[in-house]
């Protein structure tokens, strides 16, 4: 039995994927892909790594993620985005968690962004912990559509060594992605019981004040401020959508 599956859920990553797919090299005793009718060869570049590669309708994040898990075979697991890259320091530090065979059941890992190929460290952005690495068994994802969690029966802790988010490479690349995020994001707002408020429209002008001034975007330069005012309009974006769907509603 493999002792760590790593896996990720895609889709025409074939651009990313490859120094991904580097970062695994002698961490992942089995690499597990779940692809997304990818059309750019973003599947036999996976089978070409001698990964396990299945395909699957994305119908939410959550469930996406968690059809992956089930088809892993490893006591622990790693999940992992195409846009991100395990350090030398998380995976010296992985190898030895495993080896110790620790009681503890998961472990956050902290996440560096980087936008437009610059590492951002202000505006909220600058570090993040995900659950990344846990026991198999012990995990699970909740069907959310966007922001899957997986929580974990059992002790967690946190690893040190970083894992690398290259998010968005251009800004046109972002553009393309956040209309399909927002409305997904609105849709699981309105599914928690959430509606749109026309304070909403003050939002962006907070959300903004909020990431240069007080959490000092302007420190990372122009990247820094430039992801402070798109994701302004996207908090906007989430909350128009969210209306758009009240008014599909009661028609």
């Amino acid at each position: 039995m493999p002792r760590l599956s790593a896996y990720l859920i895609v889709k025409n990553e074939i651009r990313d994927l490859p120094a991904c797919l580097d970062s695994l090299r002698g961490v992942a005793d089995e690499l597990v892909i779940v692809d997304d009718e990818s059309t750019d060869g973003t599947g036999a570049l996976c089978r070409s790594r001698g990964a396990k590669v299945f395909s699957h309708k994305l119908e939410g994040f959550g469930s996406q993620k968690q059809y992956a898990l089930e088809r892993c075979t490893g006591t622990w697991v790693l999940s992992i985005d195409a846009d991100e890259r395990v350090t030398p320091e998380l995976a010296k530090e992985i190898q030895g968690v495993i080896a110790q065979n620790t009681s503890v059941a998961g472990y956050d890992i902290s996440r560096r962004m980087y936008f437009l190929g610059k590492r951002l460290r202000h505006g909220g952005v600058g570090t993040d912990w995900v659950m990344r690495l846990f026991r198999r068994e012990k995990g699970r994802y909740l069907p959310l559509e966007i922001h899957e969690q997986v929580q974990i029966d059992g002790p967690t802790a946190k690893l040190n060594g970083p894992l690398d988010h290259f998010s968005y490479a251009t800004l046109d690349e972002y553009l393309e992605k956040i209309p399909t995020y927002t409305a997904l994001a609105a849709r699981q707002r309105w599914q928690a019981g959430k509606r749109f408020s026309t304070w909403h429209h003050l939002r962006p002008a907070w959300e903004l004040f909020s990431r240069v001034i007080v959490k000092g975007a302007w420190l990372d330069g122009q990247a820094g401020l430039i992801y402070a005012a798109l994701s302004a309009h996207a908090a906007w974006l989430r909350s128009v959508k969210l209306w758009e769907i009240e008014q599909t509603t009661h028609e």
